[in-house]
């Protein structure tokens, strides 16, 4: 993940938290078994910020606490296209590989539950993604963090090319009136 992308949590409105999952774990010792509680937490605002934190604790509201304080510390800002991403990416993050594609106006979110939770806490509204491989939501919430930070704006990519935004958005139209 680029650190120009990480974002301080007071720069952002108000954050929302989405428990993704919450795993509970035994460790067997002399006298019996031992649990404790590990917690996935995606925040984000609906706006383009978003964070993925995991939490272990004792007992479940101190991993989730836990996980949201690590999620504020991962928070990213992600470049939105109206309602949607502005172009596909594809992502392999251990076992997990996740690829997402724009969508058009009033297509919602098509993805997983970690897919699905991340595309929503950052604020995106029509999204077609496919996750491959291991669906541990660990793995698929931290690799669709990863996707949306290597996103990039129009005006991010004409930039970096020294060429007019509108002429990145023509090709674009050109491309897709070819299809």
């Amino acid at each position: 993940m680029r650190r120009s992308r990480l974002v301080s949590p007071d720069q952002v409105g108000e954050l929302r938290e989405r428990v993704v999952q919450i795993n509970r774990v035994a460790k067997v010792v002399q006298g019996g078994r031992r649990f404790h509680f590990s917690s996935v937490v995606v925040i984000g605002d609906g706006e383009g910020h978003v964070g993925v934190g995991i939490g272990k604790a004792g007992e479940v509201p101190d991993s989730i606490r836990k996980a949201v304080e690590n999620a504020k510390k991962r928070l990213i800002r992600v470049p939105l296209d109206q309602r949607t991403i502005p172009h596909e990416v594809e992502v392999k993050f251990k076992a997990t590989r996740v690829i997402m594609k724009p969508a058009a106006p009033g297509t919602g979110v098509i993805a997983g539950a970690g897919v699905r939770a991340v595309a929503e806490a950052a604020g995106i509204r029509d999204l077609i993604a496919k996750t491959h491989g291991s669906n541990n939501p660990v793995n698929v919430t931290q690799a669709a963090l990863l996707a949306l930070s290597q996103l990039e704006s129009a005006e991010d990519v004409a930039r970096r090319r020294s060429i007019p935004v509108e002429r990145m958005r023509a090709r674009r139209r050109a491309k897709s009136d070819e299809q």
